[in-house]
């Protein structure tokens, strides 16, 4: 099952970070939470990794419909973005809103998975489109 969905810019990663949040937020997520996983990765184990940033996004509107439909769906929101470093470029992910239809078969859940997805989709499209994307896969 494909579970993400992820376009490829040409910024440098320093310069991306602080444009991906901007961007999230145009599209209604706000940033709750950040992990720096390079940095807790060397702390923890020594490991030198490329830069790798978990935020935690959140669209409160969308997460209210979505957990009065299923409470333990909290478990499932497309709430991690991650901004990671590939040589040059950076690389922005985001779940994909199906997953939470589809682990828990809720059908019901579509209309939220849709509306999740559509900002999503906007808000990495509008990454894409302002840096200049490598095969944004999220619209293959």
């Amino acid at each position: 099952m494909k579970y993400g969905r992820t376009v490829e810019i040409q910024v440098p990663y320093a310069q991306a970070v602080p444009r991906v949040k901007q961007v999230f937020k145009e599209h209604g997520f706000g940033t709750l939470t950040e992990i720096d996983v390079k940095k807790t990765l060397k702390e923890k184990l020594g490991v030198d990794t490329e830069e790798y940033l978990i935020l935690g996004v959140c669209n409160p509107r969308l997460a209210h419909q979505a957990l009065q439909i299923e409470r333990d769906l909290g478990l499932l929101l497309p709430c991690n973005v991650v901004v990671r470093e590939n040589r040059g470029s950076t690389i922005v992910q985001a779940l994909d809103p199906q997953v939470m239809v589809k682990v828990p078969e809720k059908p019901e859940l579509e209309s939220v998975a849709d509306q999740a997805g559509r900002a999503i989709d906007a808000a990495l499209e509008q990454l894409a489109t302002e840096a200049g994307a490598v095969r944004p896969s999220s619209l293959r």
